[in-house]
């Protein structure tokens, strides 16, 4: 009797833990489509997606928030570009051949990049990498596009490298040992047998990478440049959407047009990240491995 009213109690605590979490997050979208669907009493959803100007103290103001959709889109693929096939390898190289010895010295240094603040590698972006970029590419300013790409694939490295290594091991021994068996060298073993068996938790691994790349704040506020322009070449500044909203909230009087763009711009930002969230779960979910008849 008191074991069961027991567990009926850890039962509703739970319960009750999970849906104050589907709380939280059913009040801050609702507040933000509150905040920014006002907008567009005023300005037309094409306008805002697709225009090219962003002067939102003119009156009236121009709130086109293309060039920072496009900019968040730049920043975030070329990164990713970097950020992948670094962190897939070297999630394979500590699973799958990495020793022992090797594997306690370099794992702890790819968490360690997760723990750093990123205002800490913005500012490594602003003061290290951009002078660099600006002595050796001849760029205008060292704030570009560029930068703001490295210091994320940086970032994004950690996730990608642990969640694609978790995967990796969690392939049943029986695979690599009937791979092997067959006569696969232990290379093809990795190549055509782990790596496909692994490939739910890898794009899942991708797609949360792309996801903190898409929403990160410090790093592009400080390392872009911070130019609402359409960029030309890699080393031209831009202003992703989290740069953009961070930086003018603070001056956007209360209620106004400009406070109403900028929840508008965060509800673009907020569906685009989702959309990112349902593609991991949907590559998961076709790709998940049922045991070892399933390849």
């Amino acid at each position: 009797m008191f074991s069961s009213s027991r567990e009926r109690a850890i039962r509703i605590c739970l319960t009750a833990i999970a849906a104050s979490s589907l709380l939280a997050l059913a009040g801050i979208v609702i507040f933000l489509f509150t905040e920014g669907l006002p907008l567009f009493r005023h300005v037309g959803p094409l306008d805002f997606l697709l225009g090219d100007l962003w002067y939102p103290t003119e009156d009236p103001g121009l709130f086109g928030i293309f060039p920072l959709l496009v900019g968040s889109v730049a920043v975030t693929v070329l990164s990713s570009l970097l950020a992948v096939p670094l962190g897939v390898m070297t999630a394979v190289y500590l699973a799958e051949i990495a020793p022992p010895f090797a594997r306690r010295v370099i794992k702890p240094f790819v968490e360690l990049l997760a723990a750093l603040p990123s205002v800490v590698l913005g500012f490594l972006g602003m003061v290290v990498l951009a002078p660099i970029l600006q002595d050796v590419l001849g760029a205008a300013t060292g704030l570009n596009l560029l930068n703001a790409s490295l210091v994320l694939a940086i970032m994004s490295l950690p996730t990608i490298c642990s969640v694609s290594e978790d995967a990796l091991r969690a392939v049943p021994r029986s695979l690599r040992e009937a791979s092997l068996a067959l006569g696969a060298t232990r290379w093809e073993t990795i190549v055509r047998v782990v790596v496909p068996a692994s490939l739910s938790g890898i794009g899942t691994a991708i797609m949360l990478g792309m996801s903190r790349a898409m929403g990160e704040t410090m790093v592009v506020l400080m390392a872009a440049g911070g130019a609402a322009m359409l960029p030309q070449s890699l080393l031209d500044p831009v202003r992703p959407m989290p740069a953009s909203i961070a930086a003018e909230m603070a001056e956007a009087p209360f209620r106004s047009d400009h406070y109403y763009a900028l929840f508008a711009t965060g509800i673009v930002l907020f569906l685009m990240t989702l959309a990112f969230n349902m593609i991991a779960s949907r590559i998961a979910e076709k790709h998940r491995q049922v045991g070892s008849a399933s390849l």
